[in-house]
């Protein structure tokens, strides 16, 4: 099973599209370590800097966050760069099953949730959050502020989720 525990990245936008995510000029790659640095390149959002991309390993989001062209390279560009876990509002389909397919998360909490999130961290220097996979909580931390978030995902993403990915657990269950 990945790690989903470390430093938050927050992109405050909705509609975060795949061609944002990872150019499509770089589909023709043949290897996911060859997408990483080109991970958000065409992001644009106001204070966003490519080095926030550094040493963050969960994203928080807003709404509909991996829309436009399906592709698992969004998702392969997210792992290769250690970032296994999005956390938002909602999620393109097909790119939250891709997220799940490769064994990472892409969880959604209510609109409510998101806001406090923003709301509380955002602004905050070195938010961490850390997993609790069994009991489906995340802690999230920026110095002495903490708050504990229940989330949910499926019994069949969960399983997906704890063997790695589709590819493994169809090795296992097939």
């Amino acid at each position: 099973m990945k790690n989903f525990n470390g430093k938050v990245l927050f992109l405050d936008r909705d509609d975060i599209n795949t061609d944002e995510i990872i150019p499509a000029k770089y589909l023709t790659e043949i290897s996911k370590e060859a997408l990483k640095p080109y991970l958000l390149e065409d992001l644009k959002l106001e204070g966003f800097n490519l080095k926030d991309i550094e040493d963050s390993s969960v994203v928080i989001t807003r709404g509909n966050f991996g829309c436009g062209s399906s592709r698992e390279h969004a998702p392969w560009a997210f792992e290769v760069n250690g970032i296994n876990l999005v956390i938002g509002e909602s999620f393109a389909r097909i790119f939250r099953q891709n997220m799940f397919n490769c064994g990472m998360m892409a969880v959604s909490l209510q609109k409510d949730q998101i806001e406090m999130l923003f709301d509380e961290f955002a602004k905050e220097k070195d938010v961490y959050i850390e997993t609790d996979f069994e009991n489906k909580k995340f802690t999230i931390r920026a110095g002495s502020k903490k708050k504990d978030i229940v989330f949910s995902i499926s019994e069949f993403d969960s399983k997906l989720v704890k063997s790695g990915g589709w590819l493994d657990f169809a090795d296992k269950n097939y």
